[in-house]
């Protein structure tokens, strides 16, 4: 048995010996095709570099304000006799509010009536005598001093009745604002004062509501110094730089509004400019106090050369992107971003149209590896 193993160990020694003297051995240029086919090119995805005209966009963070906001107060001292609202209610300027107590003031305007009534039959009888005296001194049966006398009196007299008018008319002034109106259109606050509560004029310490106007309103951001330039031009635009207001962390978009303010001078310590945009706000999506992402348009980049945001890739050194050459591989390009906004990038500089960049399988490339076009997927169904 062991002679047959022997035996067949030395029919498998020949045999490979007689392959190898066979086969014809490896040339110079058999060595130099295998190291001309390299490793196996990598499956990519393509798109030609476009062009078009791209938005100047800038983001933020900002808080809506209103426009207006009145503290409103009785102007006299008395009670409140009705209440004409509810907390939180929406009011247009002129809606009565409050009634305070006026049968005061009613007395009052009362009384201013009938001095006027009083002081101008004064004033009649001053007249009348005045008219007598004229005839005296005409007819020589009067003195000078007589008619001096009753001159003045009559002039005295009208003087009381014009007093008494201008009294009257203050008081009637003092009795509409028994009736309190809200100064402008918007939504109550909390109401501090119901009716039977005893109130003073312009009291600093207590208000009877607070009226908020919420329709225009305003949303307050800051922007950073070195975009001033771009803001002042905006500003000077004769189509106001759009604004858009977007709920704090999502891209539910609230409100669209116009720019409408640049601060006087650039915040030292944090580098910034405070910026306002106004808002009509109908419907009241925005409210004061609400915090907003926010992004404003400050103009236009012509003819901008475009890649997918896919495309872009960053690096020790920047961003780049892989792009194709005439023999099938890539070369990784530096390039300068202008703007990546709703996964578009417009590149400044480091790429021209047409050119050819990977936006697939950029994981798996380096510099000079070899690529071939993936196959393309099915549809899901």
């Amino acid at each position: 048995m062991k002679r047959y193993a022997i035996i067949a160990l030395l029919v498998a020694v020949a045999v490979f010996a007689t392959y190898r003297l066979l086969k014809p051995q490896d040339g110079p240029e058999q060595a130099h095709a295998e190291r001309r086919a390299g490793p196996l090119a990598t499956p990519v995805t393509t798109v030609l570099a476009g062009r078009a005209d791209i938005p100047v966009n800038r983001r933020s963070i900002g808080f809506a304000e209103p426009v207006a906001i009145v503290a409103v107060k009785s102007r006299l001292d008395g009670v409140i006799a009705d209440q004409h609202v509810k907390e939180g209610q929406g009011v247009r300027q002129g809606d009565l509010l409050f009634t305070r107590d006026e049968r005061g003031m009613k007395a009052q305007v009362a009384r201013d009536e009938a001095n006027v009534e009083r002081d101008k039959a004064t004033v009649a009888q001053k007249r009348a005598d005045l008219a007598r005296q004229k005839s005296l001194v005409d007819k020589g049966a009067g003195t000078q001093q007589a008619l001096d006398q009753a001159t003045a009196d009559e002039a005295v007299a009208t003087a009381v009745v014009k007093a008494d008018e201008a009294t009257l008319a203050l008081d009637r002034v003092r009795l509409s604002y028994t009736t309190i109106t809200a100064p402008i259109s918007g939504r109550l606050g909390a109401i501090t004062a119901t009716p039977g509560n005893a109130v003073r004029a312009n009291d600093a310490s207590s208000n009877l509501v607070t009226v908020t106007e919420l329709a225009p309103i305003r949303v307050t951001f800051t922007l950073p110094e070195r975009d001033l330039t771009l803001l002042q031009e905006a500003a000077n635009a004769q189509t106001p730089a759009k604004v858009t207001a977007f709920a704090s962390g999502t891209r539910e978009e609230l409100a669209t509004g116009d720019l409408s303010f640049i601060d006087s001078a650039v915040d030292i310590p944090s580098g910034t400019v405070s910026v306002k945009a106004l808002f009509t706000n109908e419907p009241h999506r925005l409210w004061p106090g609400q915090y907003v992402d926010v992004v404003v348009q400050l103009g236009m980049m012509p003819g901008s050369v475009t890649v997918p945001s896919v495309a872009l890739q960053e690096g020790q050194k920047g961003p780049f992107v892989y792009v194709t050459k005439p023999d099938d591989t890539v070369e990784a390009r530096p390039v300068k971003v202008a703007s990546n906004e709703n996964g578009v990038v417009a590149i400044a500089s480091g790429l021209s149209q047409d050119e050819k960049v990977v936006t697939e399988g950029q994981s798996r490339l380096a510099p000079g590896a070899r690529i071939r076009l993936a196959a393309p997927q099915p549809a899901k169904p």
